[in-house]
């Protein structure tokens, strides 16, 4: 077996020293939290209003059920996931690394994550569809509104992940590039983005993953007499599921299932071969991932060709970066703008200010419209809706983390989990939901009892992708000289592992609850078969007040919900992060 240096035991155990610190943290810019929820308070009635002048009758396209239109369908699906992706990865880079480094910006980058994140889509996607068909076409309204679904269920997790590992690089690696004078863009290619790269290539999985569990919701969505449906292949699920035809519900998944393997095999096992280079360890696998598609472009002359030419862009950028050389701390000088350039920011700051101004008294205006009673609803609604998120998270823990161990630990077993995983966090819960609910509503309390499992199936693999990534990282030296000193499975669990999953956990488990919170919107109200039915929760009341169009009642909701999670990220996970930032650096 190969060997590693020992070490310390006592270095190890760092997880029970590190929560006596958990609340003396750098205190929250409260102020930047509240420009934020102002300025979603004013576009969410921005949006509201332009619903208003949106058409009242809207006719759909025809999705049929016949197999063979299933290879367009997916198709269709595929071309609206990869746009969206794209749109994430970008988004992840700029704003992850922006709220990382930039500490002037991370004031209002980090608060704005976490609204944004909160943000219930599903009940701000007939705002969103209504407030677009109002200004553009209709077919190019509904595809950018179902692009933008999409986007914000793949994105968050993407950007929590990235600035979790631009705030942990290790320190001898920031120290290591300071040396060699790496700057900008040499700097993200050459530490940050290997680093970072087992993370967000299992966090793109999850992001494809929570993409097709909301793909059904964007590709038929219907507001009263507004039918927005687009082919594709969620818009066949919903239709066949609605209809009750089995044989069309086993082609759907059959087409969805053949596109997760061929992805798998094509685009993420060979990412993931790649990326095993990047663990920061200093004994290699003793067996690494591999993929026979990664082996045979590696074989390729074509693809040399490619990697050769990239890796002569990499030298030219290093060349002129060194050729700049780098300035000396004391040469920097702040340029102050000249007086018509601040005259110029100055008024634009008080217009800015105004249209929040004017906006803010417009959505309170809209609010009084909101009863006694339906506030008191939205409180126990709110209470009902946390017992179930958080009844959901208790459970995602007591499993994901054994198995996500287990699969990050043993590369055999990621080898045949891996796809299973991929599929079962790919199958759209809302596809499957409706014979669940049948099944549960014969039970007492089946209602409450279904929410928790809708809650679960859509929110759970964020969980446990996260630890894979984690569990997959931890430095295989490491894991041997656990094992040199002779620790326990208990020992093991709270100095290495434990520490090690922390700010993958964190990650995870963030955007699993806001998942939840979201799902609560599908999961605590269901129509199905000409019937509908709903539990107590803030969820239901969103669904409800989307149905009846009942404008005030939808954006009080929607806000409640919003600051519900923002105050629970501000609360708990920003100083969890802090925690890990801190204590659970891999140096």
């Amino acid at each position: 077996m190969p060997t590693a240096p020992v070490l310390d035991r006592r270095r190890l155990r760092v997880l029970p020293q590190t929560f006596a610190g958990f609340w003396p943290i750098e205190r929250p810019a409260w102020w930047s939290d509240a420009i934020v929820l102002i300025g979603i308070v004013v576009l969410l009635y921005g949006c509201v209003r332009l619903a208003v002048g949106a058409p009242k009758i809207i006719r759909g396209r025809g999705i049929s059920l016949s197999p063979a239109v299933l290879p367009y369908y997916a198709a269709l699906s595929l071309a609206r996931m990869t746009a969206a992706y794209v749109l994430s990865i970008a988004f992840t880079l700029v704003y992850g690394y922006k709220a990382a480094f930039d500490r002037r910006a991370s004031r209002v980058l980090l608060p704005l994550l976490d609204v944004l994140q909160s943000v219930p889509i599903l009940s701000f996607l007939p705002v969103v569809l209504l407030s677009l068909t109002a200004l553009l076409p209709q077919a190019l309204a509904a595809e950018l509104a179902a692009i933008i679904l999409i986007f914000t269920s793949q994105v968050w997790n993407m950007t929590f992940a990235w600035y979790q590992s631009l705030r942990t690089v290790p320190r001898d690696l920031r120290e290591a590039g300071r040396v060699f004078q790496l700057r900008g863009l040499l700097r993200l290619t050459t530490i940050e983005l290997p680093f970072a790269a087992i993370g967000l290539i299992w966090n793109s999985m999850m992001s494809w993953a929570g993409g097709w569990f909301f793909l059904m919701a964007a590709e038929i969505f219907t507001v009263g007499q507004r039918d927005f449906r687009l082919p594709g292949l969620g818009a066949y699920l919903s239709q066949a599921a609605a209809a009750g035809d089995g044989r069309a519900v086993g082609y759907g998944v059959t087409m969805l299932i053949l596109v997760i393997v061929v992805l798998d095999q094509l685009v993420w096992r060979p990412l993931l071969a790649w990326a095993d280079r990047f663990k920061v360890e200093l004994v290699e696998s003793a067996e690494p991932p591999s993929s026979w598609f990664y082996n045979v472009l590696l074989d390729s002359k074509i693809f040399a060709a490619f990697r050769a030419r990239l890796h002569r862009w990499l030298e030219t950028i290093s060349e002129r970066t060194r050729a700049d050389g780098v300035p000396a701390p004391g040469s920097l000088r702040r340029t102050h703008p000249g007086r018509l350039l601040s005259l110029v920011w100055a008024n634009s700051g008080l217009l800015f200010g105004g249209f929040l101004l004017y906006g803010v008294v417009r959505a309170a205006m809209m609010l009084t419209g909101v009863h006694v009673a339906e506030w008191g609803q939205i409180v126990v609604g709110t209470a009902a809706t946390f017992m179930r998120v958080t009844a959901a998270l208790a459970f995602t823990l007591a499993w994901t983390i054994p198995l996500g161990v287990a699969i990050g630990f043993n590369s055999r077993l990621a080898r045949w989990c891996q796809p299973i995983v991929q599929i079962a966090a790919s199958v759209p819960a809302t596809a499957l939901f409706p014979v669940l609910l049948v099944a549960m509503l014969r039970v007492a309390g089946g209602m409450n009892l279904a929410a928790i499992v809708l809650m679960l199936m859509g929110t759970q693999w964020y969980v446990l992708f996260n630890v894979i990534a984690g569990a997959t990282a931890i430095p295989q030296d490491l894991k041997y000289s656990s094992a040199l000193l002779g620790m326990g499975r208990a020992d093991r669990w709270r100095t290495l592992i434990l520490p090690s999953l922390f700010p993958y956990l964190v990650t995870g488990a963030i955007t699993a609850t806001g998942g939840a919170w979201n799902a609560s919107i599908v999961a605590e109200y269901s129509t199905f078969g000409g019937r509908t039915v709903q539990t107590t929760g803030l969820g239901a009341l969103i669904s409800h007040a989307t149905a009846e169009g009942a404008y005030p009642l939808l954006l009080a909701a929607t806000l409640t919900m919003i600051l519900i999670v923002t105050l629970l990220n501000r609360l708990v996970w920003r100083r969890l992060y802090s925690l890990a930032e801190e204590r659970f650096r891999m140096e």
